[in-house]
């Protein structure tokens, strides 16, 4: 695996694997890995000839009290596993790199229908931010497909809503979520969590699934799911952000006529914000 940090030479490798006929595959990442980031590249390797994963904690999705500066930076870690999941090429610009004209005045791509929900309203721009940086990993490395994880349903549904409307053509593959044996959803902002919030973090994942089950079961009165199950998580000591039932391709507010439905939470457990969801098919169930 080689590791580059200008655009130069990124383009350089990725021409010569396409010379050579190879189809192309895309991981983006922040960086600080984990076993999730690493099916990631397995993925892109079971589905592309040659796997590009980049590197970049970009500061246009950070909001002005977020974790920019704290994010932690681990290339070495990152690079051998990277390495062992099967990757190809590394990309690891610097800011200046990615941005060289400063980002003020920017040039910035906004999928305005799906950007404004969820996590969009708690974190103004940041969904504007993601749509940016990915457009122009997308510019830079024209791949045949990109991995993206389900964690972040929404994000995964801001990708695929920025391609559809901008014909850009990539594939984008979702890559189920990777989860510890107690059900917490892997994620780099994990290690932030002291031994006791480690323990109480899997709940929320526990309150997805006693949603999903009462839904399966019948259960159509989706505002009173959630005044449960939103008092209960801010009982454990959670600070919820939302908890919302929503239809899975729209986002919108799911009614007892869809079939197709996403659950997804966010909350706080201390200064560490964690999300999660599930995503839950209905056609055949009754």
């Amino acid at each position: 695996m080689n590791t580059v940090k200008t655009v130069r030479e990124l383009r350089a490798a990725v021409a010569r694997a396409r010379s050579e006929g190879k189809q192309i595959g895309l991981v983006p990442t922040m960086g600080n890995l984990h076993s999730g980031h690493a099916a990631l590249v397995t993925t892109a390797a079971q589905q592309a000839d040659f796997v590009v994963a980049s590197i970049f904690v970009n500061p246009l999705q950070f909001g002005a009290n977020e974790d920019l500066d704290t994010y932690p930076r681990t290339l070495a870690a990152d690079q051998e596993t990277f390495l062992q999941a099967g990757c190809n090429l590394l990309f690891a610009p610097t800011v200046e790199e990615m941005y060289p004209n400063g980002m003020t005045g920017l040039t910035r791509v906004t999928a305005a229908q799906l950007s404004n929900e969820l996590c969009g309203s708690r974190r103004p721009g940041h969904f504007d931010g993601v749509t940016t940086v990915v457009s122009k990993l997308f510019n830079m490395i024209q791949p045949d497909l990109a991995i993206f994880g389900q964690k972040d349903f929404q994000q995964l549904a801001v990708i695929r809503a920025m391609v559809l409307d901008l014909n850009i053509p990539v594939q984008i593959i979702g890559e189920p979520t990777v989860r510890a044996e107690d059900g917490l959803a892997l994620s780099s902002r994990n290690g932030y969590l002291t031994e006791e919030q480690r323990q109480l973090a899997p709940a929320l994942y526990r309150h997805l699934n006693e949603i999903a089950q009462a839904i399966k079961a019948g259960e159509r009165d989706y505002a009173g799911l959630v005044r449960h199950h939103l008092a209960q998580i801010e009982a454990k000591g959670f600070r919820p952000d939302y908890l919302e039932i929503r239809q899975a391709h729209t986002l919108l507010p799911a009614t007892a006529d869809d079939r197709d439905l996403v659950i997804l939470v966010a909350a706080f457990l201390g200064a560490t914000r964690l999300i999660d969801n599930i995503h839950l098919n209905l056609e055949g169930s009754f």
